[in-house]
């Protein structure tokens, strides 16, 4: 049986929500905050770490910048569901559809930690390596924060590179450097490689504007 766009991207937001909730779950339950874990090597690590803000641990300014943030969320993401379903209904390659579904159920992912986690866990203390305390799930004593007022988690780090700038080059020599820095999760994953393969195939996803553009010239 073949499935149609609209359930192919019902199982692609289905599939991306259930496994960036089970991983940031897990890690919220199991893990201590700044703990972390070699995967590869200094490669790759397991690194949890929460953020107040945006994607890849950027902040946005104190309770009424992350208020802000959680609303302008909400309303991202209600556009880019209308605009997938309408996606959908004109036609558009599954490729396309897909991505934008992956964009979808990234946001979609974040917005969930911001808006309920801080409802359903304490607080995650931070790391010792003697002592270590996780979070919990339905603490009596009631979550961390408010509705919209949550921490996003975040876990994948890959500082592929590091080591010291020269010093030599003004302002920064002597300081360290990391390449990856950023410490991300499934959810700001999915979003980035929809995006990237929208970049990569806009020739083959707006077939369209590509032969008004040819005929114009």
């Amino acid at each position: 049986m073949k499935l149609t766009a609209g359930k192919i991207s019902i199982i692609t937001i289905s599939t991306i929500l259930l496994i960036d909730q089970i991983l940031k779950i897990w890690i919220k339950t199991h893990m201590a905050l700044y703990e972390k874990t070699s995967v590869l090597g200094n490669w790759f690590y397991i690194n949890f770490v929460e953020n107040n803000g945006m994607a890849f641990g950027m902040e946005f300014g104190g309770d009424f910048g992350k208020l802000f943030l959680s609303i302008f969320r909400i309303v991202a993401v209600s556009g880019i569901a209308y605009y997938l379903y309408s996606t959908i209904k004109k036609g558009a390659t599954t490729g396309f559809i897909i991505c934008l579904s992956m964009i979808l159920a990234g946001a979609i992912g974040n917005i969930i930690d911001s808006a309920f986690y801080g409802l359903i866990f304490s607080d995650s203390p931070e790391y010792m390596p003697h002592f270590k305390q996780v979070a919990q799930f339905l603490p009596e004593s009631g979550g961390y924060a408010g509705f919209l007022h949550g921490k996003v988690v975040d876990m994948f780090w890959f500082p592929i590179l590091q080591g010291h700038y020269p010093g030599w080059i003004p302002f920064i020599g002597g300081s360290e450097y990391i390449f990856f820095r950023p410490v991300f999760n499934f959810a700001d994953s999915a979003i980035s490689v929809g995006i990237f393969i929208i970049i990569i195939f806009q020739k083959k996803f707006f077939p369209q504007a590509d032969d008004k553009s040819t005929v114009s010239e």
